[in-house]
């Protein structure tokens, strides 16, 4: 089966299915695992190349609405009657899990999506057990843009993974997923951990020095106590069973006296077992 992928977490699903030799083509945004960066280019996921899919001859797509826009290239494989299928935009790690069964279920690898939803769902647990151990919550901030300034609320994957972490996402008040705010809000919540994760950026050119000059944020106890943190926007900014490396990485962090040692070699899905400690 001819696969192309217009969106990096259905990339990262299909790579987790063992599927990555099967892609003949994926978004620009993808870039993960490193064996798909030599593939066709197809575009930003906002203004995929329709005609470049075309001429691809997939046997599926695999589109989503997990960003505002994309309806657009739906559209667009409806018109030139390009087979596709919508991967179910998750709201919850659990149904992160659950696109697992939706993916394996259209390329035929309903086994191994079995198998991997079941480990998914096996280490949302074990963290879960985690959390209940921790006896003081940090409060966290989550920045996923600075202008404007954009964190998520209670509806976000995020609040959970704070949760899971043994935290709590200081935004939790607001219902909606994502949160329009500014930086004075911000300071008056004072978190006691700012963790920068800017939508499309790496890591690397998120320059700390900048944040640090923001009225009145040397004032808060996250930067008080030097705790600000620039993470990989890929573990946490994606509905991809990658969030749960970012689970892991954000529990070490806060509490590294309970959870486990992460590092960005480990992958929790390849990785993982109950016999660790």
């Amino acid at each position: 089966m001819k696969l192309i992928s217009i969106c990096p977490s259905n990339t990262e699903l299909v790579a987790y299915l063992g599927l990555t030799s099967s892609l003949i083509g994926v978004d620009d945004y993808s870039d993960w695992p490193e064996e798909i960066k030599g593939l066709p280019k197809l575009g930003p996921d906002l203004d995929i190349d329709m005609d470049q899919v075309e001429e691809l001859q997939p046997d599926l797509v695999l589109a989503s609405l997990s960003v505002p826009g994309m309806k657009k290239n739906i559209m667009e494989l409806e018109k030139r009657k390009i087979p596709y299928v919508i991967v179910p935009n998750p709201k919850t790690l659990q149904e992160v899990g659950e696109c697992f069964l939706f993916v394996g279920k259209a390329t035929k690898m309903d086994d191994k999506a079995k198998e991997l939803y079941e480990k998914f769902s096996r280490i949302i647990q074990y963290y879960d057990s985690l959390s209940h151990k921790v006896h003081t919550h940090k409060t966290l901030y989550w920045e996923w843009w600075a202008k404007p300034v954009f964190t998520p609320g209670a509806e976000n994957w995020l609040t959970e993974v704070s949760r899971l972490a043994g935290g709590r996402n200081v935004f939790e008040d607001r219902a909606e997923a994502n949160v329009q705010t500014d930086w004075v809000d911000v300071k008056l919540r004072n978190p006691d951990v700012i963790c920068v994760v800017w939508v499309g950026v790496q890591k690397e050119k998120v320059n700390p020095k900048v944040i640090l000059k923001r009225p009145g944020w040397d004032d808060m106890n996250a930067i008080k106590n030097n705790q600000l943190f620039i993470l990989d926007e890929p573990l946490f900014c994606r509905p991809s069973p990658r969030l749960i490396n970012g689970l892991a990485k954000i529990g070490f962090i806060l509490h590294p006296d309970i959870y486990p040692e992460f590092n960005d070699r480990d992958d929790l899905l390849t990785d993982f077992s109950l016999d660790k400690p």
